[in-house]
């Protein structure tokens, strides 16, 4: 849409020209707009098919017009979570990043020690929480 300087009488009107500029502005802000969204899904155990889920997990949120943050995701690849004091500053790293984030989403029907604890800090922070099953459908607590 192309916004004129000039009014239906010919006449330059800035007033109007500025005004309907924020509004486009607005309208295309609005559209990108992604909010972030922890992705909170078990890790340990099964580390291999986990991490599958997580993926897929992630690939939602971005089918659903979110940008997700996945911790346990990234972290793995120079940390070692079977060194406590790393998984220790890992969780608090992402406990760190969810304060950044607009909602936690929370994934599968096991909650483990590590998402309790990422639970914990959400709801401390009053993020808004959202529970999704397997197949991605949502469910209340």
């Amino acid at each position: 849409m192309s916004i004129n300087k000039f009014n239906s009488e010919g006449y330059y009107d800035p007033t109007a020209y500025e005004a309907l500029t924020a509004v486009e502005k607005e309208v295309k802000a609005a559209k990108t707009f992604r909010p972030l969204v922890y992705i909170c899904s078990p890790y340990s155990g099964d580390i291999e098919q986990n991490t599958e889920a997580a993926r897929r997990y992630s690939r939602f949120a971005v089918d659903s017009g979110y940008i997700p943050v996945t911790p346990h995701l990234l972290y793995p690849q120079f940390m070692n979570d079977g060194d406590q004091q790393q998984r220790e500053l890992g969780l608090r790293f992402a406990l760190i990043l969810l304060g950044k984030c607009d909602e936690l989403w929370v994934f599968g029907d096991r909650i483990s020690n590590g998402m309790q604890r990422e639970i914990a800090k959400a709801t401390k922070r009053g993020i808004h929480i959202r529970y999704f099953n397997q197949d991605f459908s949502e469910w209340q607590v």
